[in-house]
């Protein structure tokens, strides 16, 4: 599901500049407006995108472009945007990216900088971990505290920090791990624990500090020089549970080792025998990583330990099986100026943007005006008591005196009493203890003030920033296109059976086998292994027996595998006239390959349950493809043709 809401986005979302221009209607749906200024915008940003010159034709384009906007008047017809779904969505999307915009820069550069130069280390810690929510009681906060202060004491006193970790820690890991979080760098950890590791030397204890997960003492085991990132590729055989199964695992690994030592490529093997399938493919390459961000620190410690570029290590095991791993490049922590806009959006992304924020909220006192009324505020102090501190304070009802503005910003956005009443009723549970009771609501005053400016800034984001407006636009349209999609094509045509059938039967020629052969392929480097593979499968033995005699003295000259392979698979293709029996010998890519074929399946017609994903998709952009006909029936659409002649010239220059 999410990734088909990602392919209707591209159709939005790429960067632009545009020329000024003239906003005019360019068509309307029933008598709904859509102007030329958002379809140069779409347009333009989809250039990247397409793939030849024909998907430029402009005519084209405002057909694809017409029939994206009949869907969306299609979902607002039948009222899809007042589902809460899509308006909770909605409301979450736009409070991220409405983070983009709420920054202060020189806030965000000390940020950068202490991300980068903490990125230079990786720390080694251990932690203790009470649990307590942020939201937690008073009694409950303290318990949780008193709790970390007593375990702080037995440290300082010299108790086992281990010992004590399995006693005392409330993080289910630390049976594991005894604590220990392995290493470490820069935005691995939330931003306080981050501190703490951070600002503690090795081998010392830090004081207690709070998380949003609780409260937690680090202990700081050691710091090195950031080991950056690493590319690697590897070959792997899975673990088995069955320990038969596990050693023919063992044995399978050692063979391509020594494969490997007789000069046989790296890729090739990966190629044919690892069982990463996702990285088999592409000759076992994997995504480069850093420490931490796998979950074998084994596999890990085996990939940096590798010194030069195609070094292979030998084979070792993880949790995951077994593992050939080989150096394709190492990646040193790259300069200040290569990283800085990556850091500034992780920031962004990070619990420390709340220090940008309450930045921003300065700021914004001097962009706005601000008017209180000292006279409500002085009422309000009067009916706020002492039972605050208990936590029993209740907002005082239908009371006459309280009621009014008691916040004005920017003369257009009124903030009633009744609000900064409840703000007030709610930070009960903060445990504030400023005293006296018209201090507190000073105190409380300033934060609802800093709260209420941030807000109205949010709210006025699309009147500030043009393109943020256009994004949330394109986004909300989208959204509803998703939602439409999912109910009228893409469950219809899961759930469809009859109509899927029915598509199945009429389309049957998409959907055929080739001619398939059951195969045993064997393979080898060597010729006259392969050619002693041949004679031995002419007179019937079995792939165990021609392993045994042709993989001796500790060397791997054979390998072999099995299966139902249509006609063009792999090597398949390099043979004429395939029948059952023994095949002639053929070379690809510096092998050698013999086949024996046990069976073979003519050409044919696929059964649905074969190929039901492929088929459930064509079926989905065949209903696709009939709708859009069936919403031009449905809506009255008025192009104008003057427009669109000057938005065709305007493009062209």
């Amino acid at each position: 599901m999410k990734i088909s809401r990602l392919l209707i986005f591209s159709f939005l979302f790429v960067s632009c500049f545009l020329s000024a221009q003239t906003k005019e209607v360019l068509f309307t749906i029933d008598n709904h407006p859509y102007y030329n200024d958002e379809f140069v915008r779409v347009y333009n940003k989809n250039l990247d995108l397409v793939k030849d010159d024909s998907q430029k034709d402009l005519d084209k384009y405002l057909d694809l472009f017409l029939g994206y906007k009949l869907k969306v008047e299609k979902a607002n017809k039948i009222g899809l945007q007042n589902g809460l779904n899509y308006q909770n969505e909605l409301k979450s999307y736009r409070n991220q990216l409405s983070k983009n915009y709420v920054n202060d820069s020189k806030v965000t550069n000390e940020l950068v900088k202490e991300a980068y130069d903490r990125m230079q280390q990786e720390v080694r810690a251990s932690h203790i971990l009470v649990l307590v929510d942020e939201g937690a009681l008073p009694q409950d906060t303290l318990k949780a505290y008193n709790k970390v202060i007593e375990i702080k004491r037995r440290l300082d006193a010299g108790e086992d920090f281990i010992t004590v970790a399995q006693q005392t820690s409330e993080d289910p890991s630390v049976k594991e791990n005894n604590g220990d979080l392995g290493y470490f760098s820069a935005f691995r950890m939330v931003y306080p624990f981050e501190n703490a590791a951070y600002n503690t030397k090795v081998g010392q204890v830090s004081k207690p500090f709070r998380t949003r997960f609780g409260y937690h003492i680090v202990k700081v085991v050691d710091k090195r020089v950031n080991r950056g990132e690493v590319t690697v590729a590897h070959i792997m055989i899975v673990k088995q549970n069955d320990t038969v199964q596990n050693e023919k695992a063992k044995t399978t690994i050692d063979d391509i080792y020594k494969k490997i030592q007789q000069g046989e490529a790296f890729e090739s093997l990966a190629q044919q025998f690892s069982e990463d399938k996702s990285s088999a493919p592409k000759g076992g390459v994997l995504q480069r990583f850093g420490s931490g961000q796998l979950s074998s620190e084994e596999f890990e410690n085996v990939a940096f330990e590798l010194k030069e570029k195609d070094q292979i290590s030998v084979p070792f095991q993880s949790q995951f099986g077994w593992h050939i791993v080989k150096l394709i490049e190492k990646h040193p922590v790259r300069s200040f100026d290569e990283m800085k806009f990556e850091l500034e959006e992780k920031i962004r992304k990070d619990e420390r943007s709340l220090l940008i924020t309450n930045s921003l909220a300065k700021k914004l006192r001097d962009k706005y005006t601000i008017i209180k009324d000292a006279k409500i505020i002085a009422k309000i102090k009067a009916a706020v008591n002492d039972d605050f501190y208990s936590q029993t304070w209740v907002v005082p009802e239908k009371s006459k005196e309280l009621n009014g503005d008691v916040l004005v910003i920017n003369k257009d956005k009124k903030i009633n009493a009744k609000l900064f009443l409840d703000f007030i009723a709610a930070k009960q549970k903060s445990n504030i203890k400023t005293k006296p009771i018209v201090r507190l609501v000073d105190e409380l005053f300033e934060k609802f003030t800093e709260e209420q400016l941030i807000a109205y800034y949010n709210e006025n984001l699309e009147n500030e920033f043009p393109e943020f407006k256009n994004v949330m636009d394109e986004y909300r349209d989208g959204l509803l296109l998703f939602d439409l999609m999912e109910k009228e094509i893409w469950n219809r045509a899961k759930n469809d059976t009859i109509g899927l059938h029915n598509y199945f039967a009429n389309n049957i020629k998409n959907y055929q086998w080739k001619k398939r052969y059951s195969a045993d392929i064997l393979s080898s480097t060597d010729k006259k292994i392969v050619e002693k593979a041949q004679k031995f499968l002419k007179k019937g033995k079995s792939l165990e027996y021609i392993r045994e005699q042709l993989n001796k003295d500790g060397k791997v000259n054979i390998m072999s595998k099995s299966g139902m392979y249509e006609e063009d698979y792999d090597v398949l293709s390099q043979f004429e006239n395939l029948s059952k029996g023994v095949t002639s010998i053929v070379s690809k890519d510096q092998y050698f390959f013999v086949v024996n074929i046990t069976d073979e399946k003519p050409a044919g017609a696929k059964e649905l349950s074969e190929c039901k994903g492929k088929a459930i998709s064509d079926y989905q952009q065949y209903l696709e493809n009939n709708w859009v006909d069936e919403l031009k029936s449905e809506f009255n659409i008025q192009v104008n043709q003057d427009v669109f002649a000057k938005v065709k010239s305007q493009l062209k220059n």
